[in-house]
């Protein structure tokens, strides 16, 4: 593992010199050598990741290798190849993960278009519901906001948390039962 993090700390401060060398210390040690790290910054750039995201890619292609390494399976046949694939399946996943959150994005915005019959009974209400939330259980927070915010079903949330289904429907039961009486209570509802 030392090696692992003095390869990765080494590939961090000496990416290019100043002069355009490259240190030899860290040529013996980088897993990918200049001709393979041009061929993975042109995959993540024709992939449509960003430059300012380039040298991330490279280092996650550089730390697969080494992980590929640590756990002793050996090395691939054809290395160049082999980060050439890692570095379009990152361009895949950076582009999920930009159209995921493009999605939460136009969820929250349509949760805000929302007509309600003023502004100021939407803002006490918002406040409400946050200091309700704020004072529940993490336990029963957690699945509220998985269940009426994600939108996830009960069968899902019980999966990715690793409970029962009726852990679950308990928690949410017990998180309604509270949220409303702190509603009622403060009279906002």
């Amino acid at each position: 593992m030392a090696v692992l993090r003095r390869r990765a700390r080494r590939g961090q401060g000496a990416e290019h010199g100043a002069g355009g060398g490259t240190d030899p210390e860290r040529a013996a040690d980088d897993p990918l050598d200049a001709a393979q790290e041009r061929r993975v910054r042109a995959v993540l750039a024709l992939g449509g990741v960003p430059q300012a995201d380039l040298l991330d890619g490279v280092q996650q292609v550089r730390l697969r290798l080494l992980e590929r390494a640590a756990s002793g399976r050996e090395a691939p046949r054809d290395v160049s190849a082999w980060a050439a694939v890692v570095a379009s399946n990152l361009a895949v996943d950076w582009h999920r993960a930009k159209r995921r959150q493009e999605r939460i994005g136009e969820r929250l915005a349509s949760l805000r278009q929302w007509e309600h019959p003023s502004g100021e009974d939407t803002s006490v209400l918002s406040v409400a519901v946050a200091q309700g939330l704020d004072e529940l259980p993490d336990a029963q927070r957690q699945v509220l906001v998985l269940r009426f915010y994600a939108d996830l079903p009960v069968r899902s949330i019980a999966e990715q948390l690793g409970v029962p289904e009726g852990t679950v429907k308990s928690r949410l039961h017990t998180a309604v039962r509270a949220l409303r009486t702190r509603l009622h209570e403060d009279e906002v509802v």
